[in-house]
C-alpha cells in the first residue's frame, strides 16, 4: 500500500466518511481540509435520479452564483455590427464574426465562455466539433445564444456557471475557491442545488437528489444530507 502523505492523511481525518453533513458543515470542512499550497477550486458533485439517455430526462441549464466562481473568465462573443459594439461595451474579451470563426478553426482556444447572437449560429455551427466536446458550444437553453449581449456577457463575468448531467447521472460544477468565506461557499452551493431542484424533469421518478458531495481540488469529498433539499420519492 502506498503511503499517504501527512497533509492528505490529516485532511482525510477531518471527515467522517460514514456521515452525511449539513451544507453549512460541509463548507466549513472543505475549507479546513484544503491544505495545498495553491488556492484550491471547490466543486459540487450531485448524482441525480435521471436517465440522461432519455431526452426528456436531460438536466441542463445555467445559474449565476451570487458570489462568483473565483475565476476570471475570458468571454468570446460571435457578433457583428452594433451587436459587436454592444458586446465590447459589456466587457467581452474577444469579439468577431467570420474572421473569428476562421481563427477558432485554425486552433485558437484562449477563452472559457462562448456567446453568440442568433444570426451568427449558421457560421458558429461549423465549430460544433471543436466547441462541443469542450462544453463551449453556445446554446439558447443556457442563455448563450441571445441578442441581449449586455446581460449575457455581464452574467458570464459575474459568475454564471453552466451545468449538464453526464451519462452516469452526475452534475459537476465549480462553486468557488478554498479562500472563499464559508458563507460565500454556502450561498453558491445552495444556488446551484436549488437550480437543479427547479430543473427536475417531470418524467423523473423516485429519488431525484441521490447524493451530493462537496470537495476541493486536493481534499476529501464531504457527503451532504439531501433530505433538507426536499428529496422526493415516487
Amino acid at each position: 500500500m502506498p503511503k499517504v502523505p501527512k497533509k492528505k492523511a490529516a485532511a482525510r481525518s477531518l471527515v467522517d466518511r460514514s456521515k452525511k453533513y449539513t451544507l453549512e458543515e460541509a463548507c466549513a470542512l472543505v475549507k479546513k481540509a484544503a491544505s495545498a499550497k495553491f488556492n484550491e477550486t471547490v466543486d459540487l458533485a450531485v448524482r441525480l435520479g435521471v436517465n440522461p439517455r432519455h431526452a426528456d430526462q436531460m438536466v441542463r441549464g445555467a445559474v449565476v452564483l451570487p458570489h462568483g466562481t473565483g475565476q476570471a473568465l475570458k468571454v468570446l462573443v460571435f457578433a457583428k455590427g452594433d451587436k459587436a459594439k454592444e458586446a465590447e461595451a459589456a466587457g467581452a474579451d474577444i469579439v468577431g464574426a467570420e474572421d473569428l470563426v476562421a481563427k477558432v478553426q485554425e486552433g485558437f482556444m484562449d477563452f472559457e465562455r462562448v456567446i453568440a447572437t442568433p444570426d451568427m449560429m449558421g457560421l458558429v455551427g461549423k465549430l460544433g466539433r471543436i466547441l462541443g466536446p469542450r462544453g463551449l458550444m453556445p446554446n439558447p437553453k443556457v442563455g448563450t445564444v441571445t441578442f441581449d449581449l449586455k446581460t449575457a456577457v455581464g452574467e458570464a463575468k459575474a459568475g454564471k456557471v453552466e451545468y449538464r448531467v453526464e451519462k452516469a447521472g452526475i452534475v459537476h460544477a465549480r462553486i468557488g475557491k478554498a479562500n472563499f468565506t464559508e458563507q460565500a461557499l454556502l450561498g453558491n452551493a445552495n444556488a446551484l442545488i436549488q437550480a437543479l431542484v427547479r430543473a427536475k424533469p417531470s418524467t423523473a421518478k423516485g429519488t431525484y437528489l441521490k447524493s451530493i458531495t462537496l470537495s476541493s481540488t486536493m481534499g476529501p469529498g464531504v457527503r451532504i444530507d439531501t433530505l433538507v433539499f426536499g428529496r422526493e420519492e415516487a
